[in-house]
């Protein structure tokens, strides 16, 4: 049974496997003809995911080393030529000329971004408003605490209007990012060991956050509007979990939305447990504006709002809005211990966006795109893709057997489309399966129009081959 040596280093888990296999050849370890583990008995050795096996097979493929056959397996190919270590810093570039029938690169559909829309001009003239009224300065020093306080002014005036909900300022608690906001919240409400209560697919951040800080994520059940009551009304007694985790809105990646009477539901379960909710609300902006768990579970919701996902990924700009009279001091003590102040550059910008109303016109152009690639999507899965929770959502969710996922994922890849590997937001195994396609992530509409006829064709069975006839 080979069992292939992953070597430290900085190179992605997948590219670190495709460099196990080629060496393996070369020494004689691999002999050609021999039959590779399937990708899950591979992961389950390795203790990773099926995606990054997926993905290293599917590369070592592409470079010649093995070769697959439908229904029978990978293959050591019986001609392979290793091709020679690429170094890390040069692997990238390798792979954005030579990957696939493209010869570009696969269309990336992997990440969860708003569509592009040029931001230079904006962010040219806020620097230059800052610079002019001397209110640059705070740039080039450590900040302390939870952030400058013009800052959390405007996140207050921003998530007032924007989102609908008031929330005090000196409750705010800026972060870098939303990533950094949810390692934040886990680790100061949390000790190692603790359960985190979630949706029973979620958002693979909030996947690694846990891990990484030795916490368990118990998944429960839901419907088509999302977590069910009696679930999470039995979870916490069982767990003796402390807080929930939930995307109420537009979920990643499942895309449903809770009702009224749903978020109702579950503040009740959450008040008569004394349950703690950390409400990420990052595609509130894409939905029909529903009522925050926040809003009607004031005091025991931490609400995460983000620029990330509607108005520039690159800011690294977050907000955790803590509950009245909570103490904070472990929360900034994080913020120390994680980064030691919060980002100020990017803020400033936000602040000065703000201002101007700036930022308003930024969602209006996003919101605007996303919906145009929406429809393009809608208009050519259709029924494949489930209903979002709103008119529109910057991801789609294509719902099949975990198997099937993990087929098409291999086939779209090789035909020029990467999409999320299918497991990664899976935390209980009775959750929705499938494909979570991010629609903003192409640079045009015309890659993303591509995209999407790769997909169709793929899936109906008669999609493109790769190099070897292979689908």
């Amino acid at each position: 049974m080979w069992t292939p040596e992953l070597k430290p280093g900085p190179a992605p888990l997948y590219e670190r496997l495709v460099q196990s296999i080629a060496g393996d050849i070369r020494s004689g370890t691999l002999a050609p003809g021999m039959r590779l583990p399937p990708h899950r008995e591979l992961a389950f050795r390795l203790g990773v995911s099926v995606g990054s096996v997926t993905r290293a097979y599917t590369e070592a493929e592409r470079r010649g080393l093995l070769v697959a056959h439908v229904g029978r397996g990978s293959f050591v190919k019986t001609n392979a030529s290793p091709v020679p270590d690429i170094p890390t810093t040069e692997r990238g570039v390798a792979r954005l000329t030579n990957a696939g029938p493209r010869g570009a690169g696969a269309i990336d559909l992997r990440c969860n971004t708003p569509p592009p829309v040029s931001l230079m001009q904006d962010l040219n003239e806020a620097l230059m408003a800052l610079m002019a009224r001397g209110a640059l300065d705070p740039a080039v020093h450590y900040i302390q605490g939870a952030g400058l306080a013009p800052v959390r002014q405007a996140a207050s005036l921003w998530i007032r209007n924007a989102y609908g909900l008031e929330v005090d300022a000196a409750n705010l608690v800026q972060c870098n990012g939303g990533q950094h906001a949810i390692a934040l919240a886990f680790s100061s409400f949390c000790g190692p060991g603790d359960t985190i209560l979630c949706e029973s697919s979620t958002f693979y951040g909030a996947r690694m956050a846990a891990e990484h800080l030795g916490l368990k994520l118990h998944g429960l059940p839901m419907d088509e509007e999302g977590i069910l009551p009696e679930a999470l009304d039995r979870a916490v007694a069982e767990t003796g979990s402390r807080l929930l985790f939930t995307l109420p809105t537009l979920h990643n990646p499942t895309t449903r939305t809770m009702s009224v009477q749903r978020r109702e539901a579950i503040a009740a379960i959450a008040r008569s447990h004394d349950l703690t909710i950390l409400e990420d609300d990052a595609y509130y902006a894409y939905s029909r504006k529903p009522p925050q768990l926040a809003s009607l579970a004031p005091e025991r919701t931490l609400y995460l709002v983000s620029l990330s996902k509607g108005i520039c990924p690159g800011l690294r700009v977050a907000f955790l809005a803590l509950p009245p009279g909570v103490a904070r001091e472990r929360l900034i003590r994080g913020v120390r211990a994680f980064g030691y102040c919060p980002p100020a550059l990017g803020a400033l910008v936000f602040e000065e966006w703000v201002r101007e109303g700036r930022i308003d016109d930024i969602a209006q152009a996003i919101q605007k795109e996303a919906a145009s690639r929406w429809k393009m999507a809608h208009q050519a899965l259709g029924s494949l893709m489930t209903p979002p929770g709103a008119d529109h959502s910057p991801h789609g969710f294509l719902p099949m057997q975990a198997l099937e996922a993990e087929r098409v994922t291999t086939r779209l890849l090789r035909a020029g489309v990467e999409v999320t590997p299918p497991d990664a937001a899976l935390v209980s195994r009775d959750a929705d399966t499938g494909l979570r396609l991010c629609f903003g992530a192409p640079e045009s509409q015309a890659e993303l129009g591509e995209a999407l006829t790769i997909i169709t064709e793929v899936i109906a069975g008669h999609g493109r081959t790769d190099r070897d006839g292979i689908v």
